[in-house]
């Protein structure tokens, strides 16, 4: 960011990661929340309990994500009015930027389920994988070839890019391994 807007285009940047960071702050109190209970149902084997947290959980992650993500459309200039002022080059830059990384938080929210479930089940190594994919694989690919197309705009897209490639990979995690601990099918 440095390189195609300066000092405005870092401290952009940090406005925007403190709001996605707060956002994230509810997925991440849900998943700890309900990890205890994961792991209890699945060392009762209890399926049917189960798979009807884990249910209810994406359906709840769903609807927190909606809602962070029409609040955070919604709600952009008086955001990043907390860390800007109007008249500075930097809100501009945070509104705009803002607007495209909200789309992450469509992904974000499952994404940390994802990987909170696999610690609860006691496989840490995809929760690893996922975690360590998430936050620095598929951000740092995004954010070497997404700047280069789009210039600043390729900037702000390397969250919802990186976010949707965890997506991706926790989908294919989810599907995997629920046979192994129970908690696919109908709830």
């Amino acid at each position: 960011m440095l390189r195609y807007v300066g000092e405005d285009g870092v401290a952009a940047v940090t406005i925007i990661m403190y709001v996605l960071m707060f956002a994230s702050s509810l997925y991440t109190g849900y998943s700890y929340g309900v990890a205890p209970m994961i792991s209890y149902y699945y060392g009762e084997q209890n399926r049917g309990k189960l798979r009807k947290l884990v249910a209810v959980s994406l359906k709840v992650i769903a609807g927190i994500s909606a809602v962070t993500v029409a609040a955070s459309f919604l709600l952009t200039k008086p955001l990043v009015s907390v860390f800007a002022r109007p008249d500075n080059p930097v809100f501009e830059l945070a509104v705009t930027g803002n607007r495209i990384c909200t789309v992450a938080l469509l992904f974000i929210g499952f994404n940390i389920f994802a990987s909170g479930m696999f610690t609860a089940l006691s496989n840490g190594v995809v929760s690893a994988i996922l975690a360590f994919s998430r936050s620095f694989v598929f951000m740092l690919i995004a954010m070497l070839v997404l700047p280069a197309i789009f210039g600043v705009n390729g900037v702000w897209l390397a969250t919802p890019a990186a976010e949707f490639a965890a997506l991706v990979l926790s989908a294919v995690m989810f599907l995997k391994y629920q046979r192994r601990y129970g908690y696919g099918g109908r709830a």
